[in-house]
């Protein structure tokens, strides 16, 4: 068992109160939130906590991770030459191998940032999941872009590689897919009652040219198909109509907002307020670290929250605790970890440290908005999942050294180039 002790606790379990409580884990989950006892069972490490913060994980609830080789190769471009005339084609030479190299040197990435957890979307998605395996990260893998019996095998397989790992059907976006992949990912959604995700309304002209397409908005053309009638939701959702939202809401979909992305792609501000005053759920994602171009949740939620203010012209908006929510609840209730939401007795011991001794975190007034408003990756101090330590002080306990994993990317990278 793991003792974490003599500091504070943000448990996310209903409020934002803070609490001098202890934290126990044992193996993977948490065994006791409470007062120190007299009376103790031995403990294979007893954390102090010297004051500062324990809560639960970020969770980073969309991402293309391997995309990091290409991190500030295809900038300041919109969004669909971006993709179409810089991404893909490099894209077109990635590999299994290449994929597993690249997503673990962004798992480095999430670790020292706090996120235990990451709902990814891209090819290989069993190389996906293998980096994560291998690493000791939780991850969710979203997708089904391909023939109809490897994706009935991918699902399979994937939701039976470990328990750290999960997949949800999903395809890449409207645009990228025929009716007839969709239908096919229909069918394994119906046949598993599973959710569905996908990229809705990211921009302007992808929502018009959908309805010139279909007649329909990218959310109608799902609904009318039966994709969303088991839950899931819409990564982004900047450009939505109002007939979208009522579909959102009567299907208890969530909306995935990644401001950061969205403002460096110039795609618009997604009216996230509205969102929450509707009563949907609301996660935060990074998008790919090729559009953002860093993997870091506390400039999704300083973003999320000052572009709502200038969006609705009102200093209210953007909530800081209701998008800390988002950033750590709201993305685990979007993924389906809905034992990895908050510190509670038999929850998943998905958890971090946060340095209060830093000068942004001073002086401690109100925790949660300083998470959200001056927060910064580097007061992350711990980042522990499933009850393991992936990262302390700096150090990372990956299974590998991260010397390696960077220059094994940087050479998998360099031959992409050279080909």
């Amino acid at each position: 068992m793991i003792r974490f002790f003599n500091g504070k606790l943000l448990s996310l379990d209903g409020g934002f109160d803070v609490t001098e409580q202890e934290v126990w884990i044992d193996g993977s989950r948490i065994a006791y939130v409470g007062p120190a006892k007299p009376d103790m069972p031995g403990f294979e490490r007893e954390i102090d906590l010297r004051g500062n913060l324990l809560m639960p994980g970020f969770k980073d609830a969309h991402t293309h991770s391997a995309m990091t080789f290409c991190r500030s190769l295809a900038d300041d471009v919109p969004l669909q030459p971006w993709l179409f005339e810089q991404i893909f084609p490099l894209e077109e030479k990635l590999t299994p191998e290449r994929v597993y190299a690249f997503t673990k040197l962004a798992i480095l990435e999430y670790v020292s940032g706090g996120i235990t957890s990451a709902f990814d979307m891209y090819f290989f998605r069993l190389s996906n999941a293998q980096s994560a395996v291998d690493c000791g990260f939780r991850y969710v893998v979203q997708g089904m872009n391909c023939p109809p019996e490897q994706a009935e095998e991918e699902y399979v397989k994937c939701n039976a590689m470990s328990p750290l790992v999960s997949l949800i059907p999903g395809i890449h976006a409207e645009y990228t897919t025929s009716v007839d992949e969709m239908k096919i990912v229909a069918d394994i959604v119906q046949r598993h009652r599973a959710p569905f995700f996908t990229h809705i309304s990211e921009t302007k002209s992808e929502q018009e040219q959908c309805i010139e397409r279909h007649g329909l908005t990218p959310t109608e053309l799902f609904e009318s198909l039966g994709l969303f009638e088991y839950g899931g939701g819409g990564y982004h959702c900047v450009w939505v109509s109002e007939h979208d939202k009522q579909i959102f809401k009567d299907r208890g979909l969530s909306v995935v907002s990644c401001p950061a992305s969205n403002a460096k792609l110039a795609s618009g501000v997604a009216p996230v307020q509205e969102y929450i005053d509707m009563g949907l759920n609301i996660a935060l994602g990074t998008d790919g670290p090729s559009s953002n171009n860093g993997l870091d949740m506390f400039r999704e939620m300083y973003l999320a929250c000052v572009l709502q203010k200038l969006k609705c012209s009102d200093a209210a908006a953007g909530n800081a605790e209701a998008i800390l929510r988002a950033a750590t609840a709201g993305g685990a209730r979007a993924m389906g970890l809905t034992d990895c939401d908050c510190i509670a007795v038999g929850k998943q011991a998905d958890l971090i440290v946060i340095d209060l001794q830093k000068p942004s975190m001073q002086p401690v007034i109100n925790i949660p908005k300083n998470l959200v408003y001056s927060g910064a990756k580097d007061c992350v101090k711990l980042t522990m999942v499933a009850g393991k330590v992936l990262y302390e002080n700096g150090a990372f306990f990956l299974g590998e050294d991260p010397a390696r994993i960077y220059e094994t990317a940087q050479n998998e990278l360099q031959k992409m180039l050279a080909e």
